[in-house]
């Protein structure tokens, strides 16, 4: 069994270097001297996951718990403060407590046993499940030394900061397994997981090797599944793929161009993003997130049974009022996941379902397939079931799709996708297939950081420092911040939420992991050198709060780039006289 420390070393490594090559170099290393099961943990938690993607269950362990299990382990030697004053980030302020306990112990953790700990964590429920849970924690922490210490923390608030993106992931899995670096990325659009990837491709190379444990729940195949030798996963039922993603585009003109005129375009829906799964007779949703939320929409289930026949269909639900109107985002994320009173909610608060895009049919993927066919595909299927499609059109000139954007404005309509008649569907890929134009500006970002409020916001965490991701090295860059857009009893909530991930405080400020997504308005961008990126948002204001998106899904510093070149600065008037 290999060692956690040589995890922990290797990590260490990685933050010592930026060289990507080297990076990629030392990751596949790691891989390829571990056991197949080992090397899957090792892929997953070198990103920060402590657990499979869409796995059903979180740990729900917050920084500030983390930091007080450790300081009750190291007997508080230090005044927070000071530790943080000399640490980079919140991974060296453990291994900083930890040392300043002294003793010295022999390391003993394991990767299977770290991965086994982290899924019981995540399995505990029902009464005193929290108290339970840091029992668990605190008995792993108190076996590490403190550099194991440091990435264990790490892990768990999923902030690695080593400069291993999971692009360079893929590509180190890629050197393990000696494939192309192409194939294995293109599997990784249909396989979300690092892990089960990591299986899929060691488990082809050598069929003899079988993972075991909890693993093997994880990678089990289906009969009909591909041969050994096969690095391409198939949909499966209990598996969904990664959403296919939109780029930014600023009017219907740019894209035209980008588009070279062939497109489609169809409303741009406020509402949640759901890929459903039809097999053998069984209806499965999944949301944008990859979480299971079957139970929380019977009326969607019931709609999806008419269907009839295996498929794997991309599609958006809205909330409507009595009168058929859409309501805003937030009022459908009051339905995803809830378990309890399902009915009652289906009546207070009614949705429907649009499908807009067709990913597998009778057990064939569509992903290559050009969107412009898999569109007719899905209308054939539409009509025969009675099932809803957003509003679209064929433009025959830029004229007619300027006004088709004109009238979803005046609709009430965010905006429209554009959609190239030729596109791929690219499970997981921002690229220019797919173009969203709003009427208003807006990005999604994540919530660094926030700041105590005061006056008639005393005691509430209400100034929120939003960051862009950067595509490079993961980390998430501020870009401006902002107390505007959210009602007393949003900041009320998402003060009790930010407390729950806080990772440390000083000046009034709490940091916190990223991972809260918010959707935020803006004028226009300026250039700022308070910022590392260089640049802040004017008059920013959040319009909503984005649950259904992960902190990878949130805009990159690139794309908040590109929109500050392509807008307008109008020139100051002259002075008359």
């Amino acid at each position: 069994m290999a060692s956690f420390l040589d995890f922990a070393e290797t990590c260490q490594a990685l933050s010592q270097t930026g060289s990507r090559l080297q990076i990629v170099e030392l990751a596949s290393d790691l891989l390829s001297r571990l056991a197949v099961d080992e090397a899957a943990c090792a892929a997953r938690f070198m990103v920060g996951r402590p657990s499979p993607q869409g796995a059903p269950k979180k740990l729900q362990v917050s920084g500030r718990a983390i930091w007080r299990i450790v300081n009750q382990i190291s007997g508080e030697a230090q005044p927070d403060e000071e530790i943080f004053a000399s640490a980079a980030d919140f991974g060296e302020a453990i291994e900083i407590l930890m040392r300043s306990a002294g003793g010295q112990r022999e390391p003993t953790l394991t990767i299977a046993e770290v991965d086994r700990r982290f899924q019981e964590i995540a399995a505990i429920e029902g009464r005193n499940s929290r108290a339970r849970k840091l029992d668990t924690l605190r008995e792993l922490f108190a076996r590490a030394i403190p550099l194991e210490g440091k990435y264990l923390a790490k892990i768990l608030i999923g902030e690695m900061r080593h400069g291993l993106s999971e692009g360079l992931m893929v590509d180190a899995i890629a050197r393990m397994a000696s494939r192309p670096i192409a194939e294995v990325r293109r599997a990784h659009m249909l396989e979300s997981d690092l892990g089960r990837l990591v299986l899929e491709l060691r488990c082809a190379a050598t069929p003899t090797v079988e993972p075991t444990g909890a693993q093997a729940d994880l990678s089990a195949r289906p009969a009909d599944a591909e041969p050994p030798g096969a690095v391409r996963p198939r949909p499966s039922i209990v598996k969904p793929l990664r959403p296919m993603l939109a780029a930014p585009a600023s009017s219907i003109a740019e894209a035209f161009r980008i588009l070279d005129g062939r497109l489609a375009l169809e409303l741009k829906l406020d509402g949640a993003r759901v890929q459903i799964h039809c097999h053998a007779g069984a209806v499965h949703i999944f949301s944008r997130r990859m979480n299971e939320v079957t139970s929380s929409l019977p009326e969607v289930v019931e709609w999806m049974s008419r269907v009839g026949r295996d498929a794997i269909f991309d599609g958006e639900v809205v909330a409507i009022n009595q009168q058929g109107h859409q309501l805003a985002f937030q009022q459908v994320m009051r339905r995803f996941g809830r378990q309890r009173e399902i009915e009652r909610l289906r009546v207070e608060q009614p949705m429907r379902l649009y499908l807009f895009d067709l990913i597998s049919l009778d057990g064939g993927l569509l992903t290559d397939a050009a969107y412009v066919d898999r569109h007719a595909a899905l209308q054939e299927i539409a009509d025969a079931a009675q099932l809803a499609m957003p509003r679209r059109i064929v433009p025959d000139s830029l004229t007619q799709g300027e006004g088709f954007y004109a009238r979803a404005l005046a609709e009430g309509y965010e905006g429209v996708m554009a959609k190239a008649l030729a596109s791929r569907y690219t499970p997981g890929v921002r690229g220019r297939g797919w173009l969203k134009i709003k009427g208003v500006n807006t990005f999604d970002l994540v919530i660094v950081a926030a700041d105590w409020g005061y006056g008639r916001r005393h005691g509430w965490l209400s100034n929120y420092h939003l960051a862009a991701r950067d595509e490079q090295s993961g980390e998430f860059v501020e870009v401006g911040k902002t107390f505007k857009g959210l009602s007393d009893a949003d900041f009320i909530e998402m003060t009790a939420r930010l407390q729950a991930l806080k990772i440390r405080e000083a000046g009034g400020t709490v940091y916190v992991r990223p991972e809260v997504v918010v959707e935020v308005a803006y004028s226009d961008i300026q250039r700022s050198p308070r910022y590392i990126g260089g640049m802040a948002l004017r008059f920013a204001r959040i319009v909503g709060v984005r649950s259904d998106k992960r902190p990878d899904e949130a805009d990159s510093i690139a794309a908040v780039a590109a929109a500050f070149d392509r807008q307008i600065l109008k020139p100051a008037p002259r002075a008359e006289g």
